[in-house]
């Protein structure tokens, strides 16, 4: 082979070895030296991007869900407060009503947990059961919302009435009203009560049956002091669960 042709051909094969070699390094630059593996980066990139963003609406909808619960149970509160008189008990049971009947936030064997524990402790009965509802509704927020929508209403009522409490007392036809009211009250506490103890009694268990008798012939007959007789009765609810746990045990 001629000296010429020779150095002819390795000079082109230098051209373009040169060549592929600007061509490869101007694609890299460009971010395209490897198209398959920049696309799935990217689609990654792409998916991580959308998982944050749909992890982000997910919060975010829990949020304002979080956020209109507290505003129904704020108002809630507020308007059995404010339109409810008779006492602890009335309240109860309108929020017996509102939170188990048409919520359904809240089962009646819970309220009715929530209505002893409620009676046992001190303080104000509503006030308690709003605590005990706006916890297990809301957590700690909705312990305060609860509480407020409870308390602002016989707070501004009793600030008015005690500017006007001679007028008041001494007006015949407001004590005539307050006596309807405590009848219709009466009325109110004792239909609860029977839903309540039809609850207790269709769970077809003769040890809730005898401490619900027990209970009531205690405070009806004999005069007993509520909270002895629900602290009993609790007594006598966890003596029962451990005896069935050691029967379970021995089988």
């Amino acid at each position: 082979m001629p000296y010429g042709q020779n150095t002819e051909r390795l000079l082109c094969r230098n051209i373009k070895t040169a060549g592929c070699w600007v061509e490869k390094m101007v694609r890299k630059k460009a971010g395209q030296e490897k198209p398959g593996w920049n696309d799935a980066k990217g689609q990654r990139e792409t998916d991580g991007q959308e998982n944050k963003n749909r992890g982000r609406e997910e919060k975010n909808t829990e949020r304002r869900r979080k956020r209109q619960r507290l505003w129904v149970l704020f108002l809630e509160t507020l308007y059995i407060s404010a339109f409810t008189f008779g006492g602890g008990f009335v309240i109860v049971t309108f929020m017996k009503r509102k939170f188990v009947d048409g919520l359904h936030w809240i089962d009646e064997k819970e309220m009715l947990d929530f209505t002893a524990l409620a009676q046992s402790s001190p303080g104000a009965i509503a006030v308690n059961a709003a605590i005990l509802v706006g916890l297990k509704v809301c957590g700690p927020p909705g312990v305060a919302v609860a509480v407020l929508g409870t308390v602002l209403p016989p707070m501004a009522i009793l600030s008015v009435i005690s500017f006007f409490y001679e007028t008041f007392s001494a007006n015949p036809y407001v004590a005539l009203t307050m006596q309807g009211m405590q009848a219709g009250v009466a009325a109110v506490i004792l239909d609860v009560a029977c839903e309540l103890g039809t609850g207790v009694a269709r769970e077809r268990s003769i040890y809730s049956v005898l401490i619900l008798a027990g209970a009531f012939a205690a405070d009806f007959f004999l005069g007993i002091n509520v909270i002895c007789i629900i602290l009993t009765a609790a007594a006598a609810g966890a003596l029962r669960m451990v005896i069935f746990r050691r029967r379970r045990a021995e089988r």
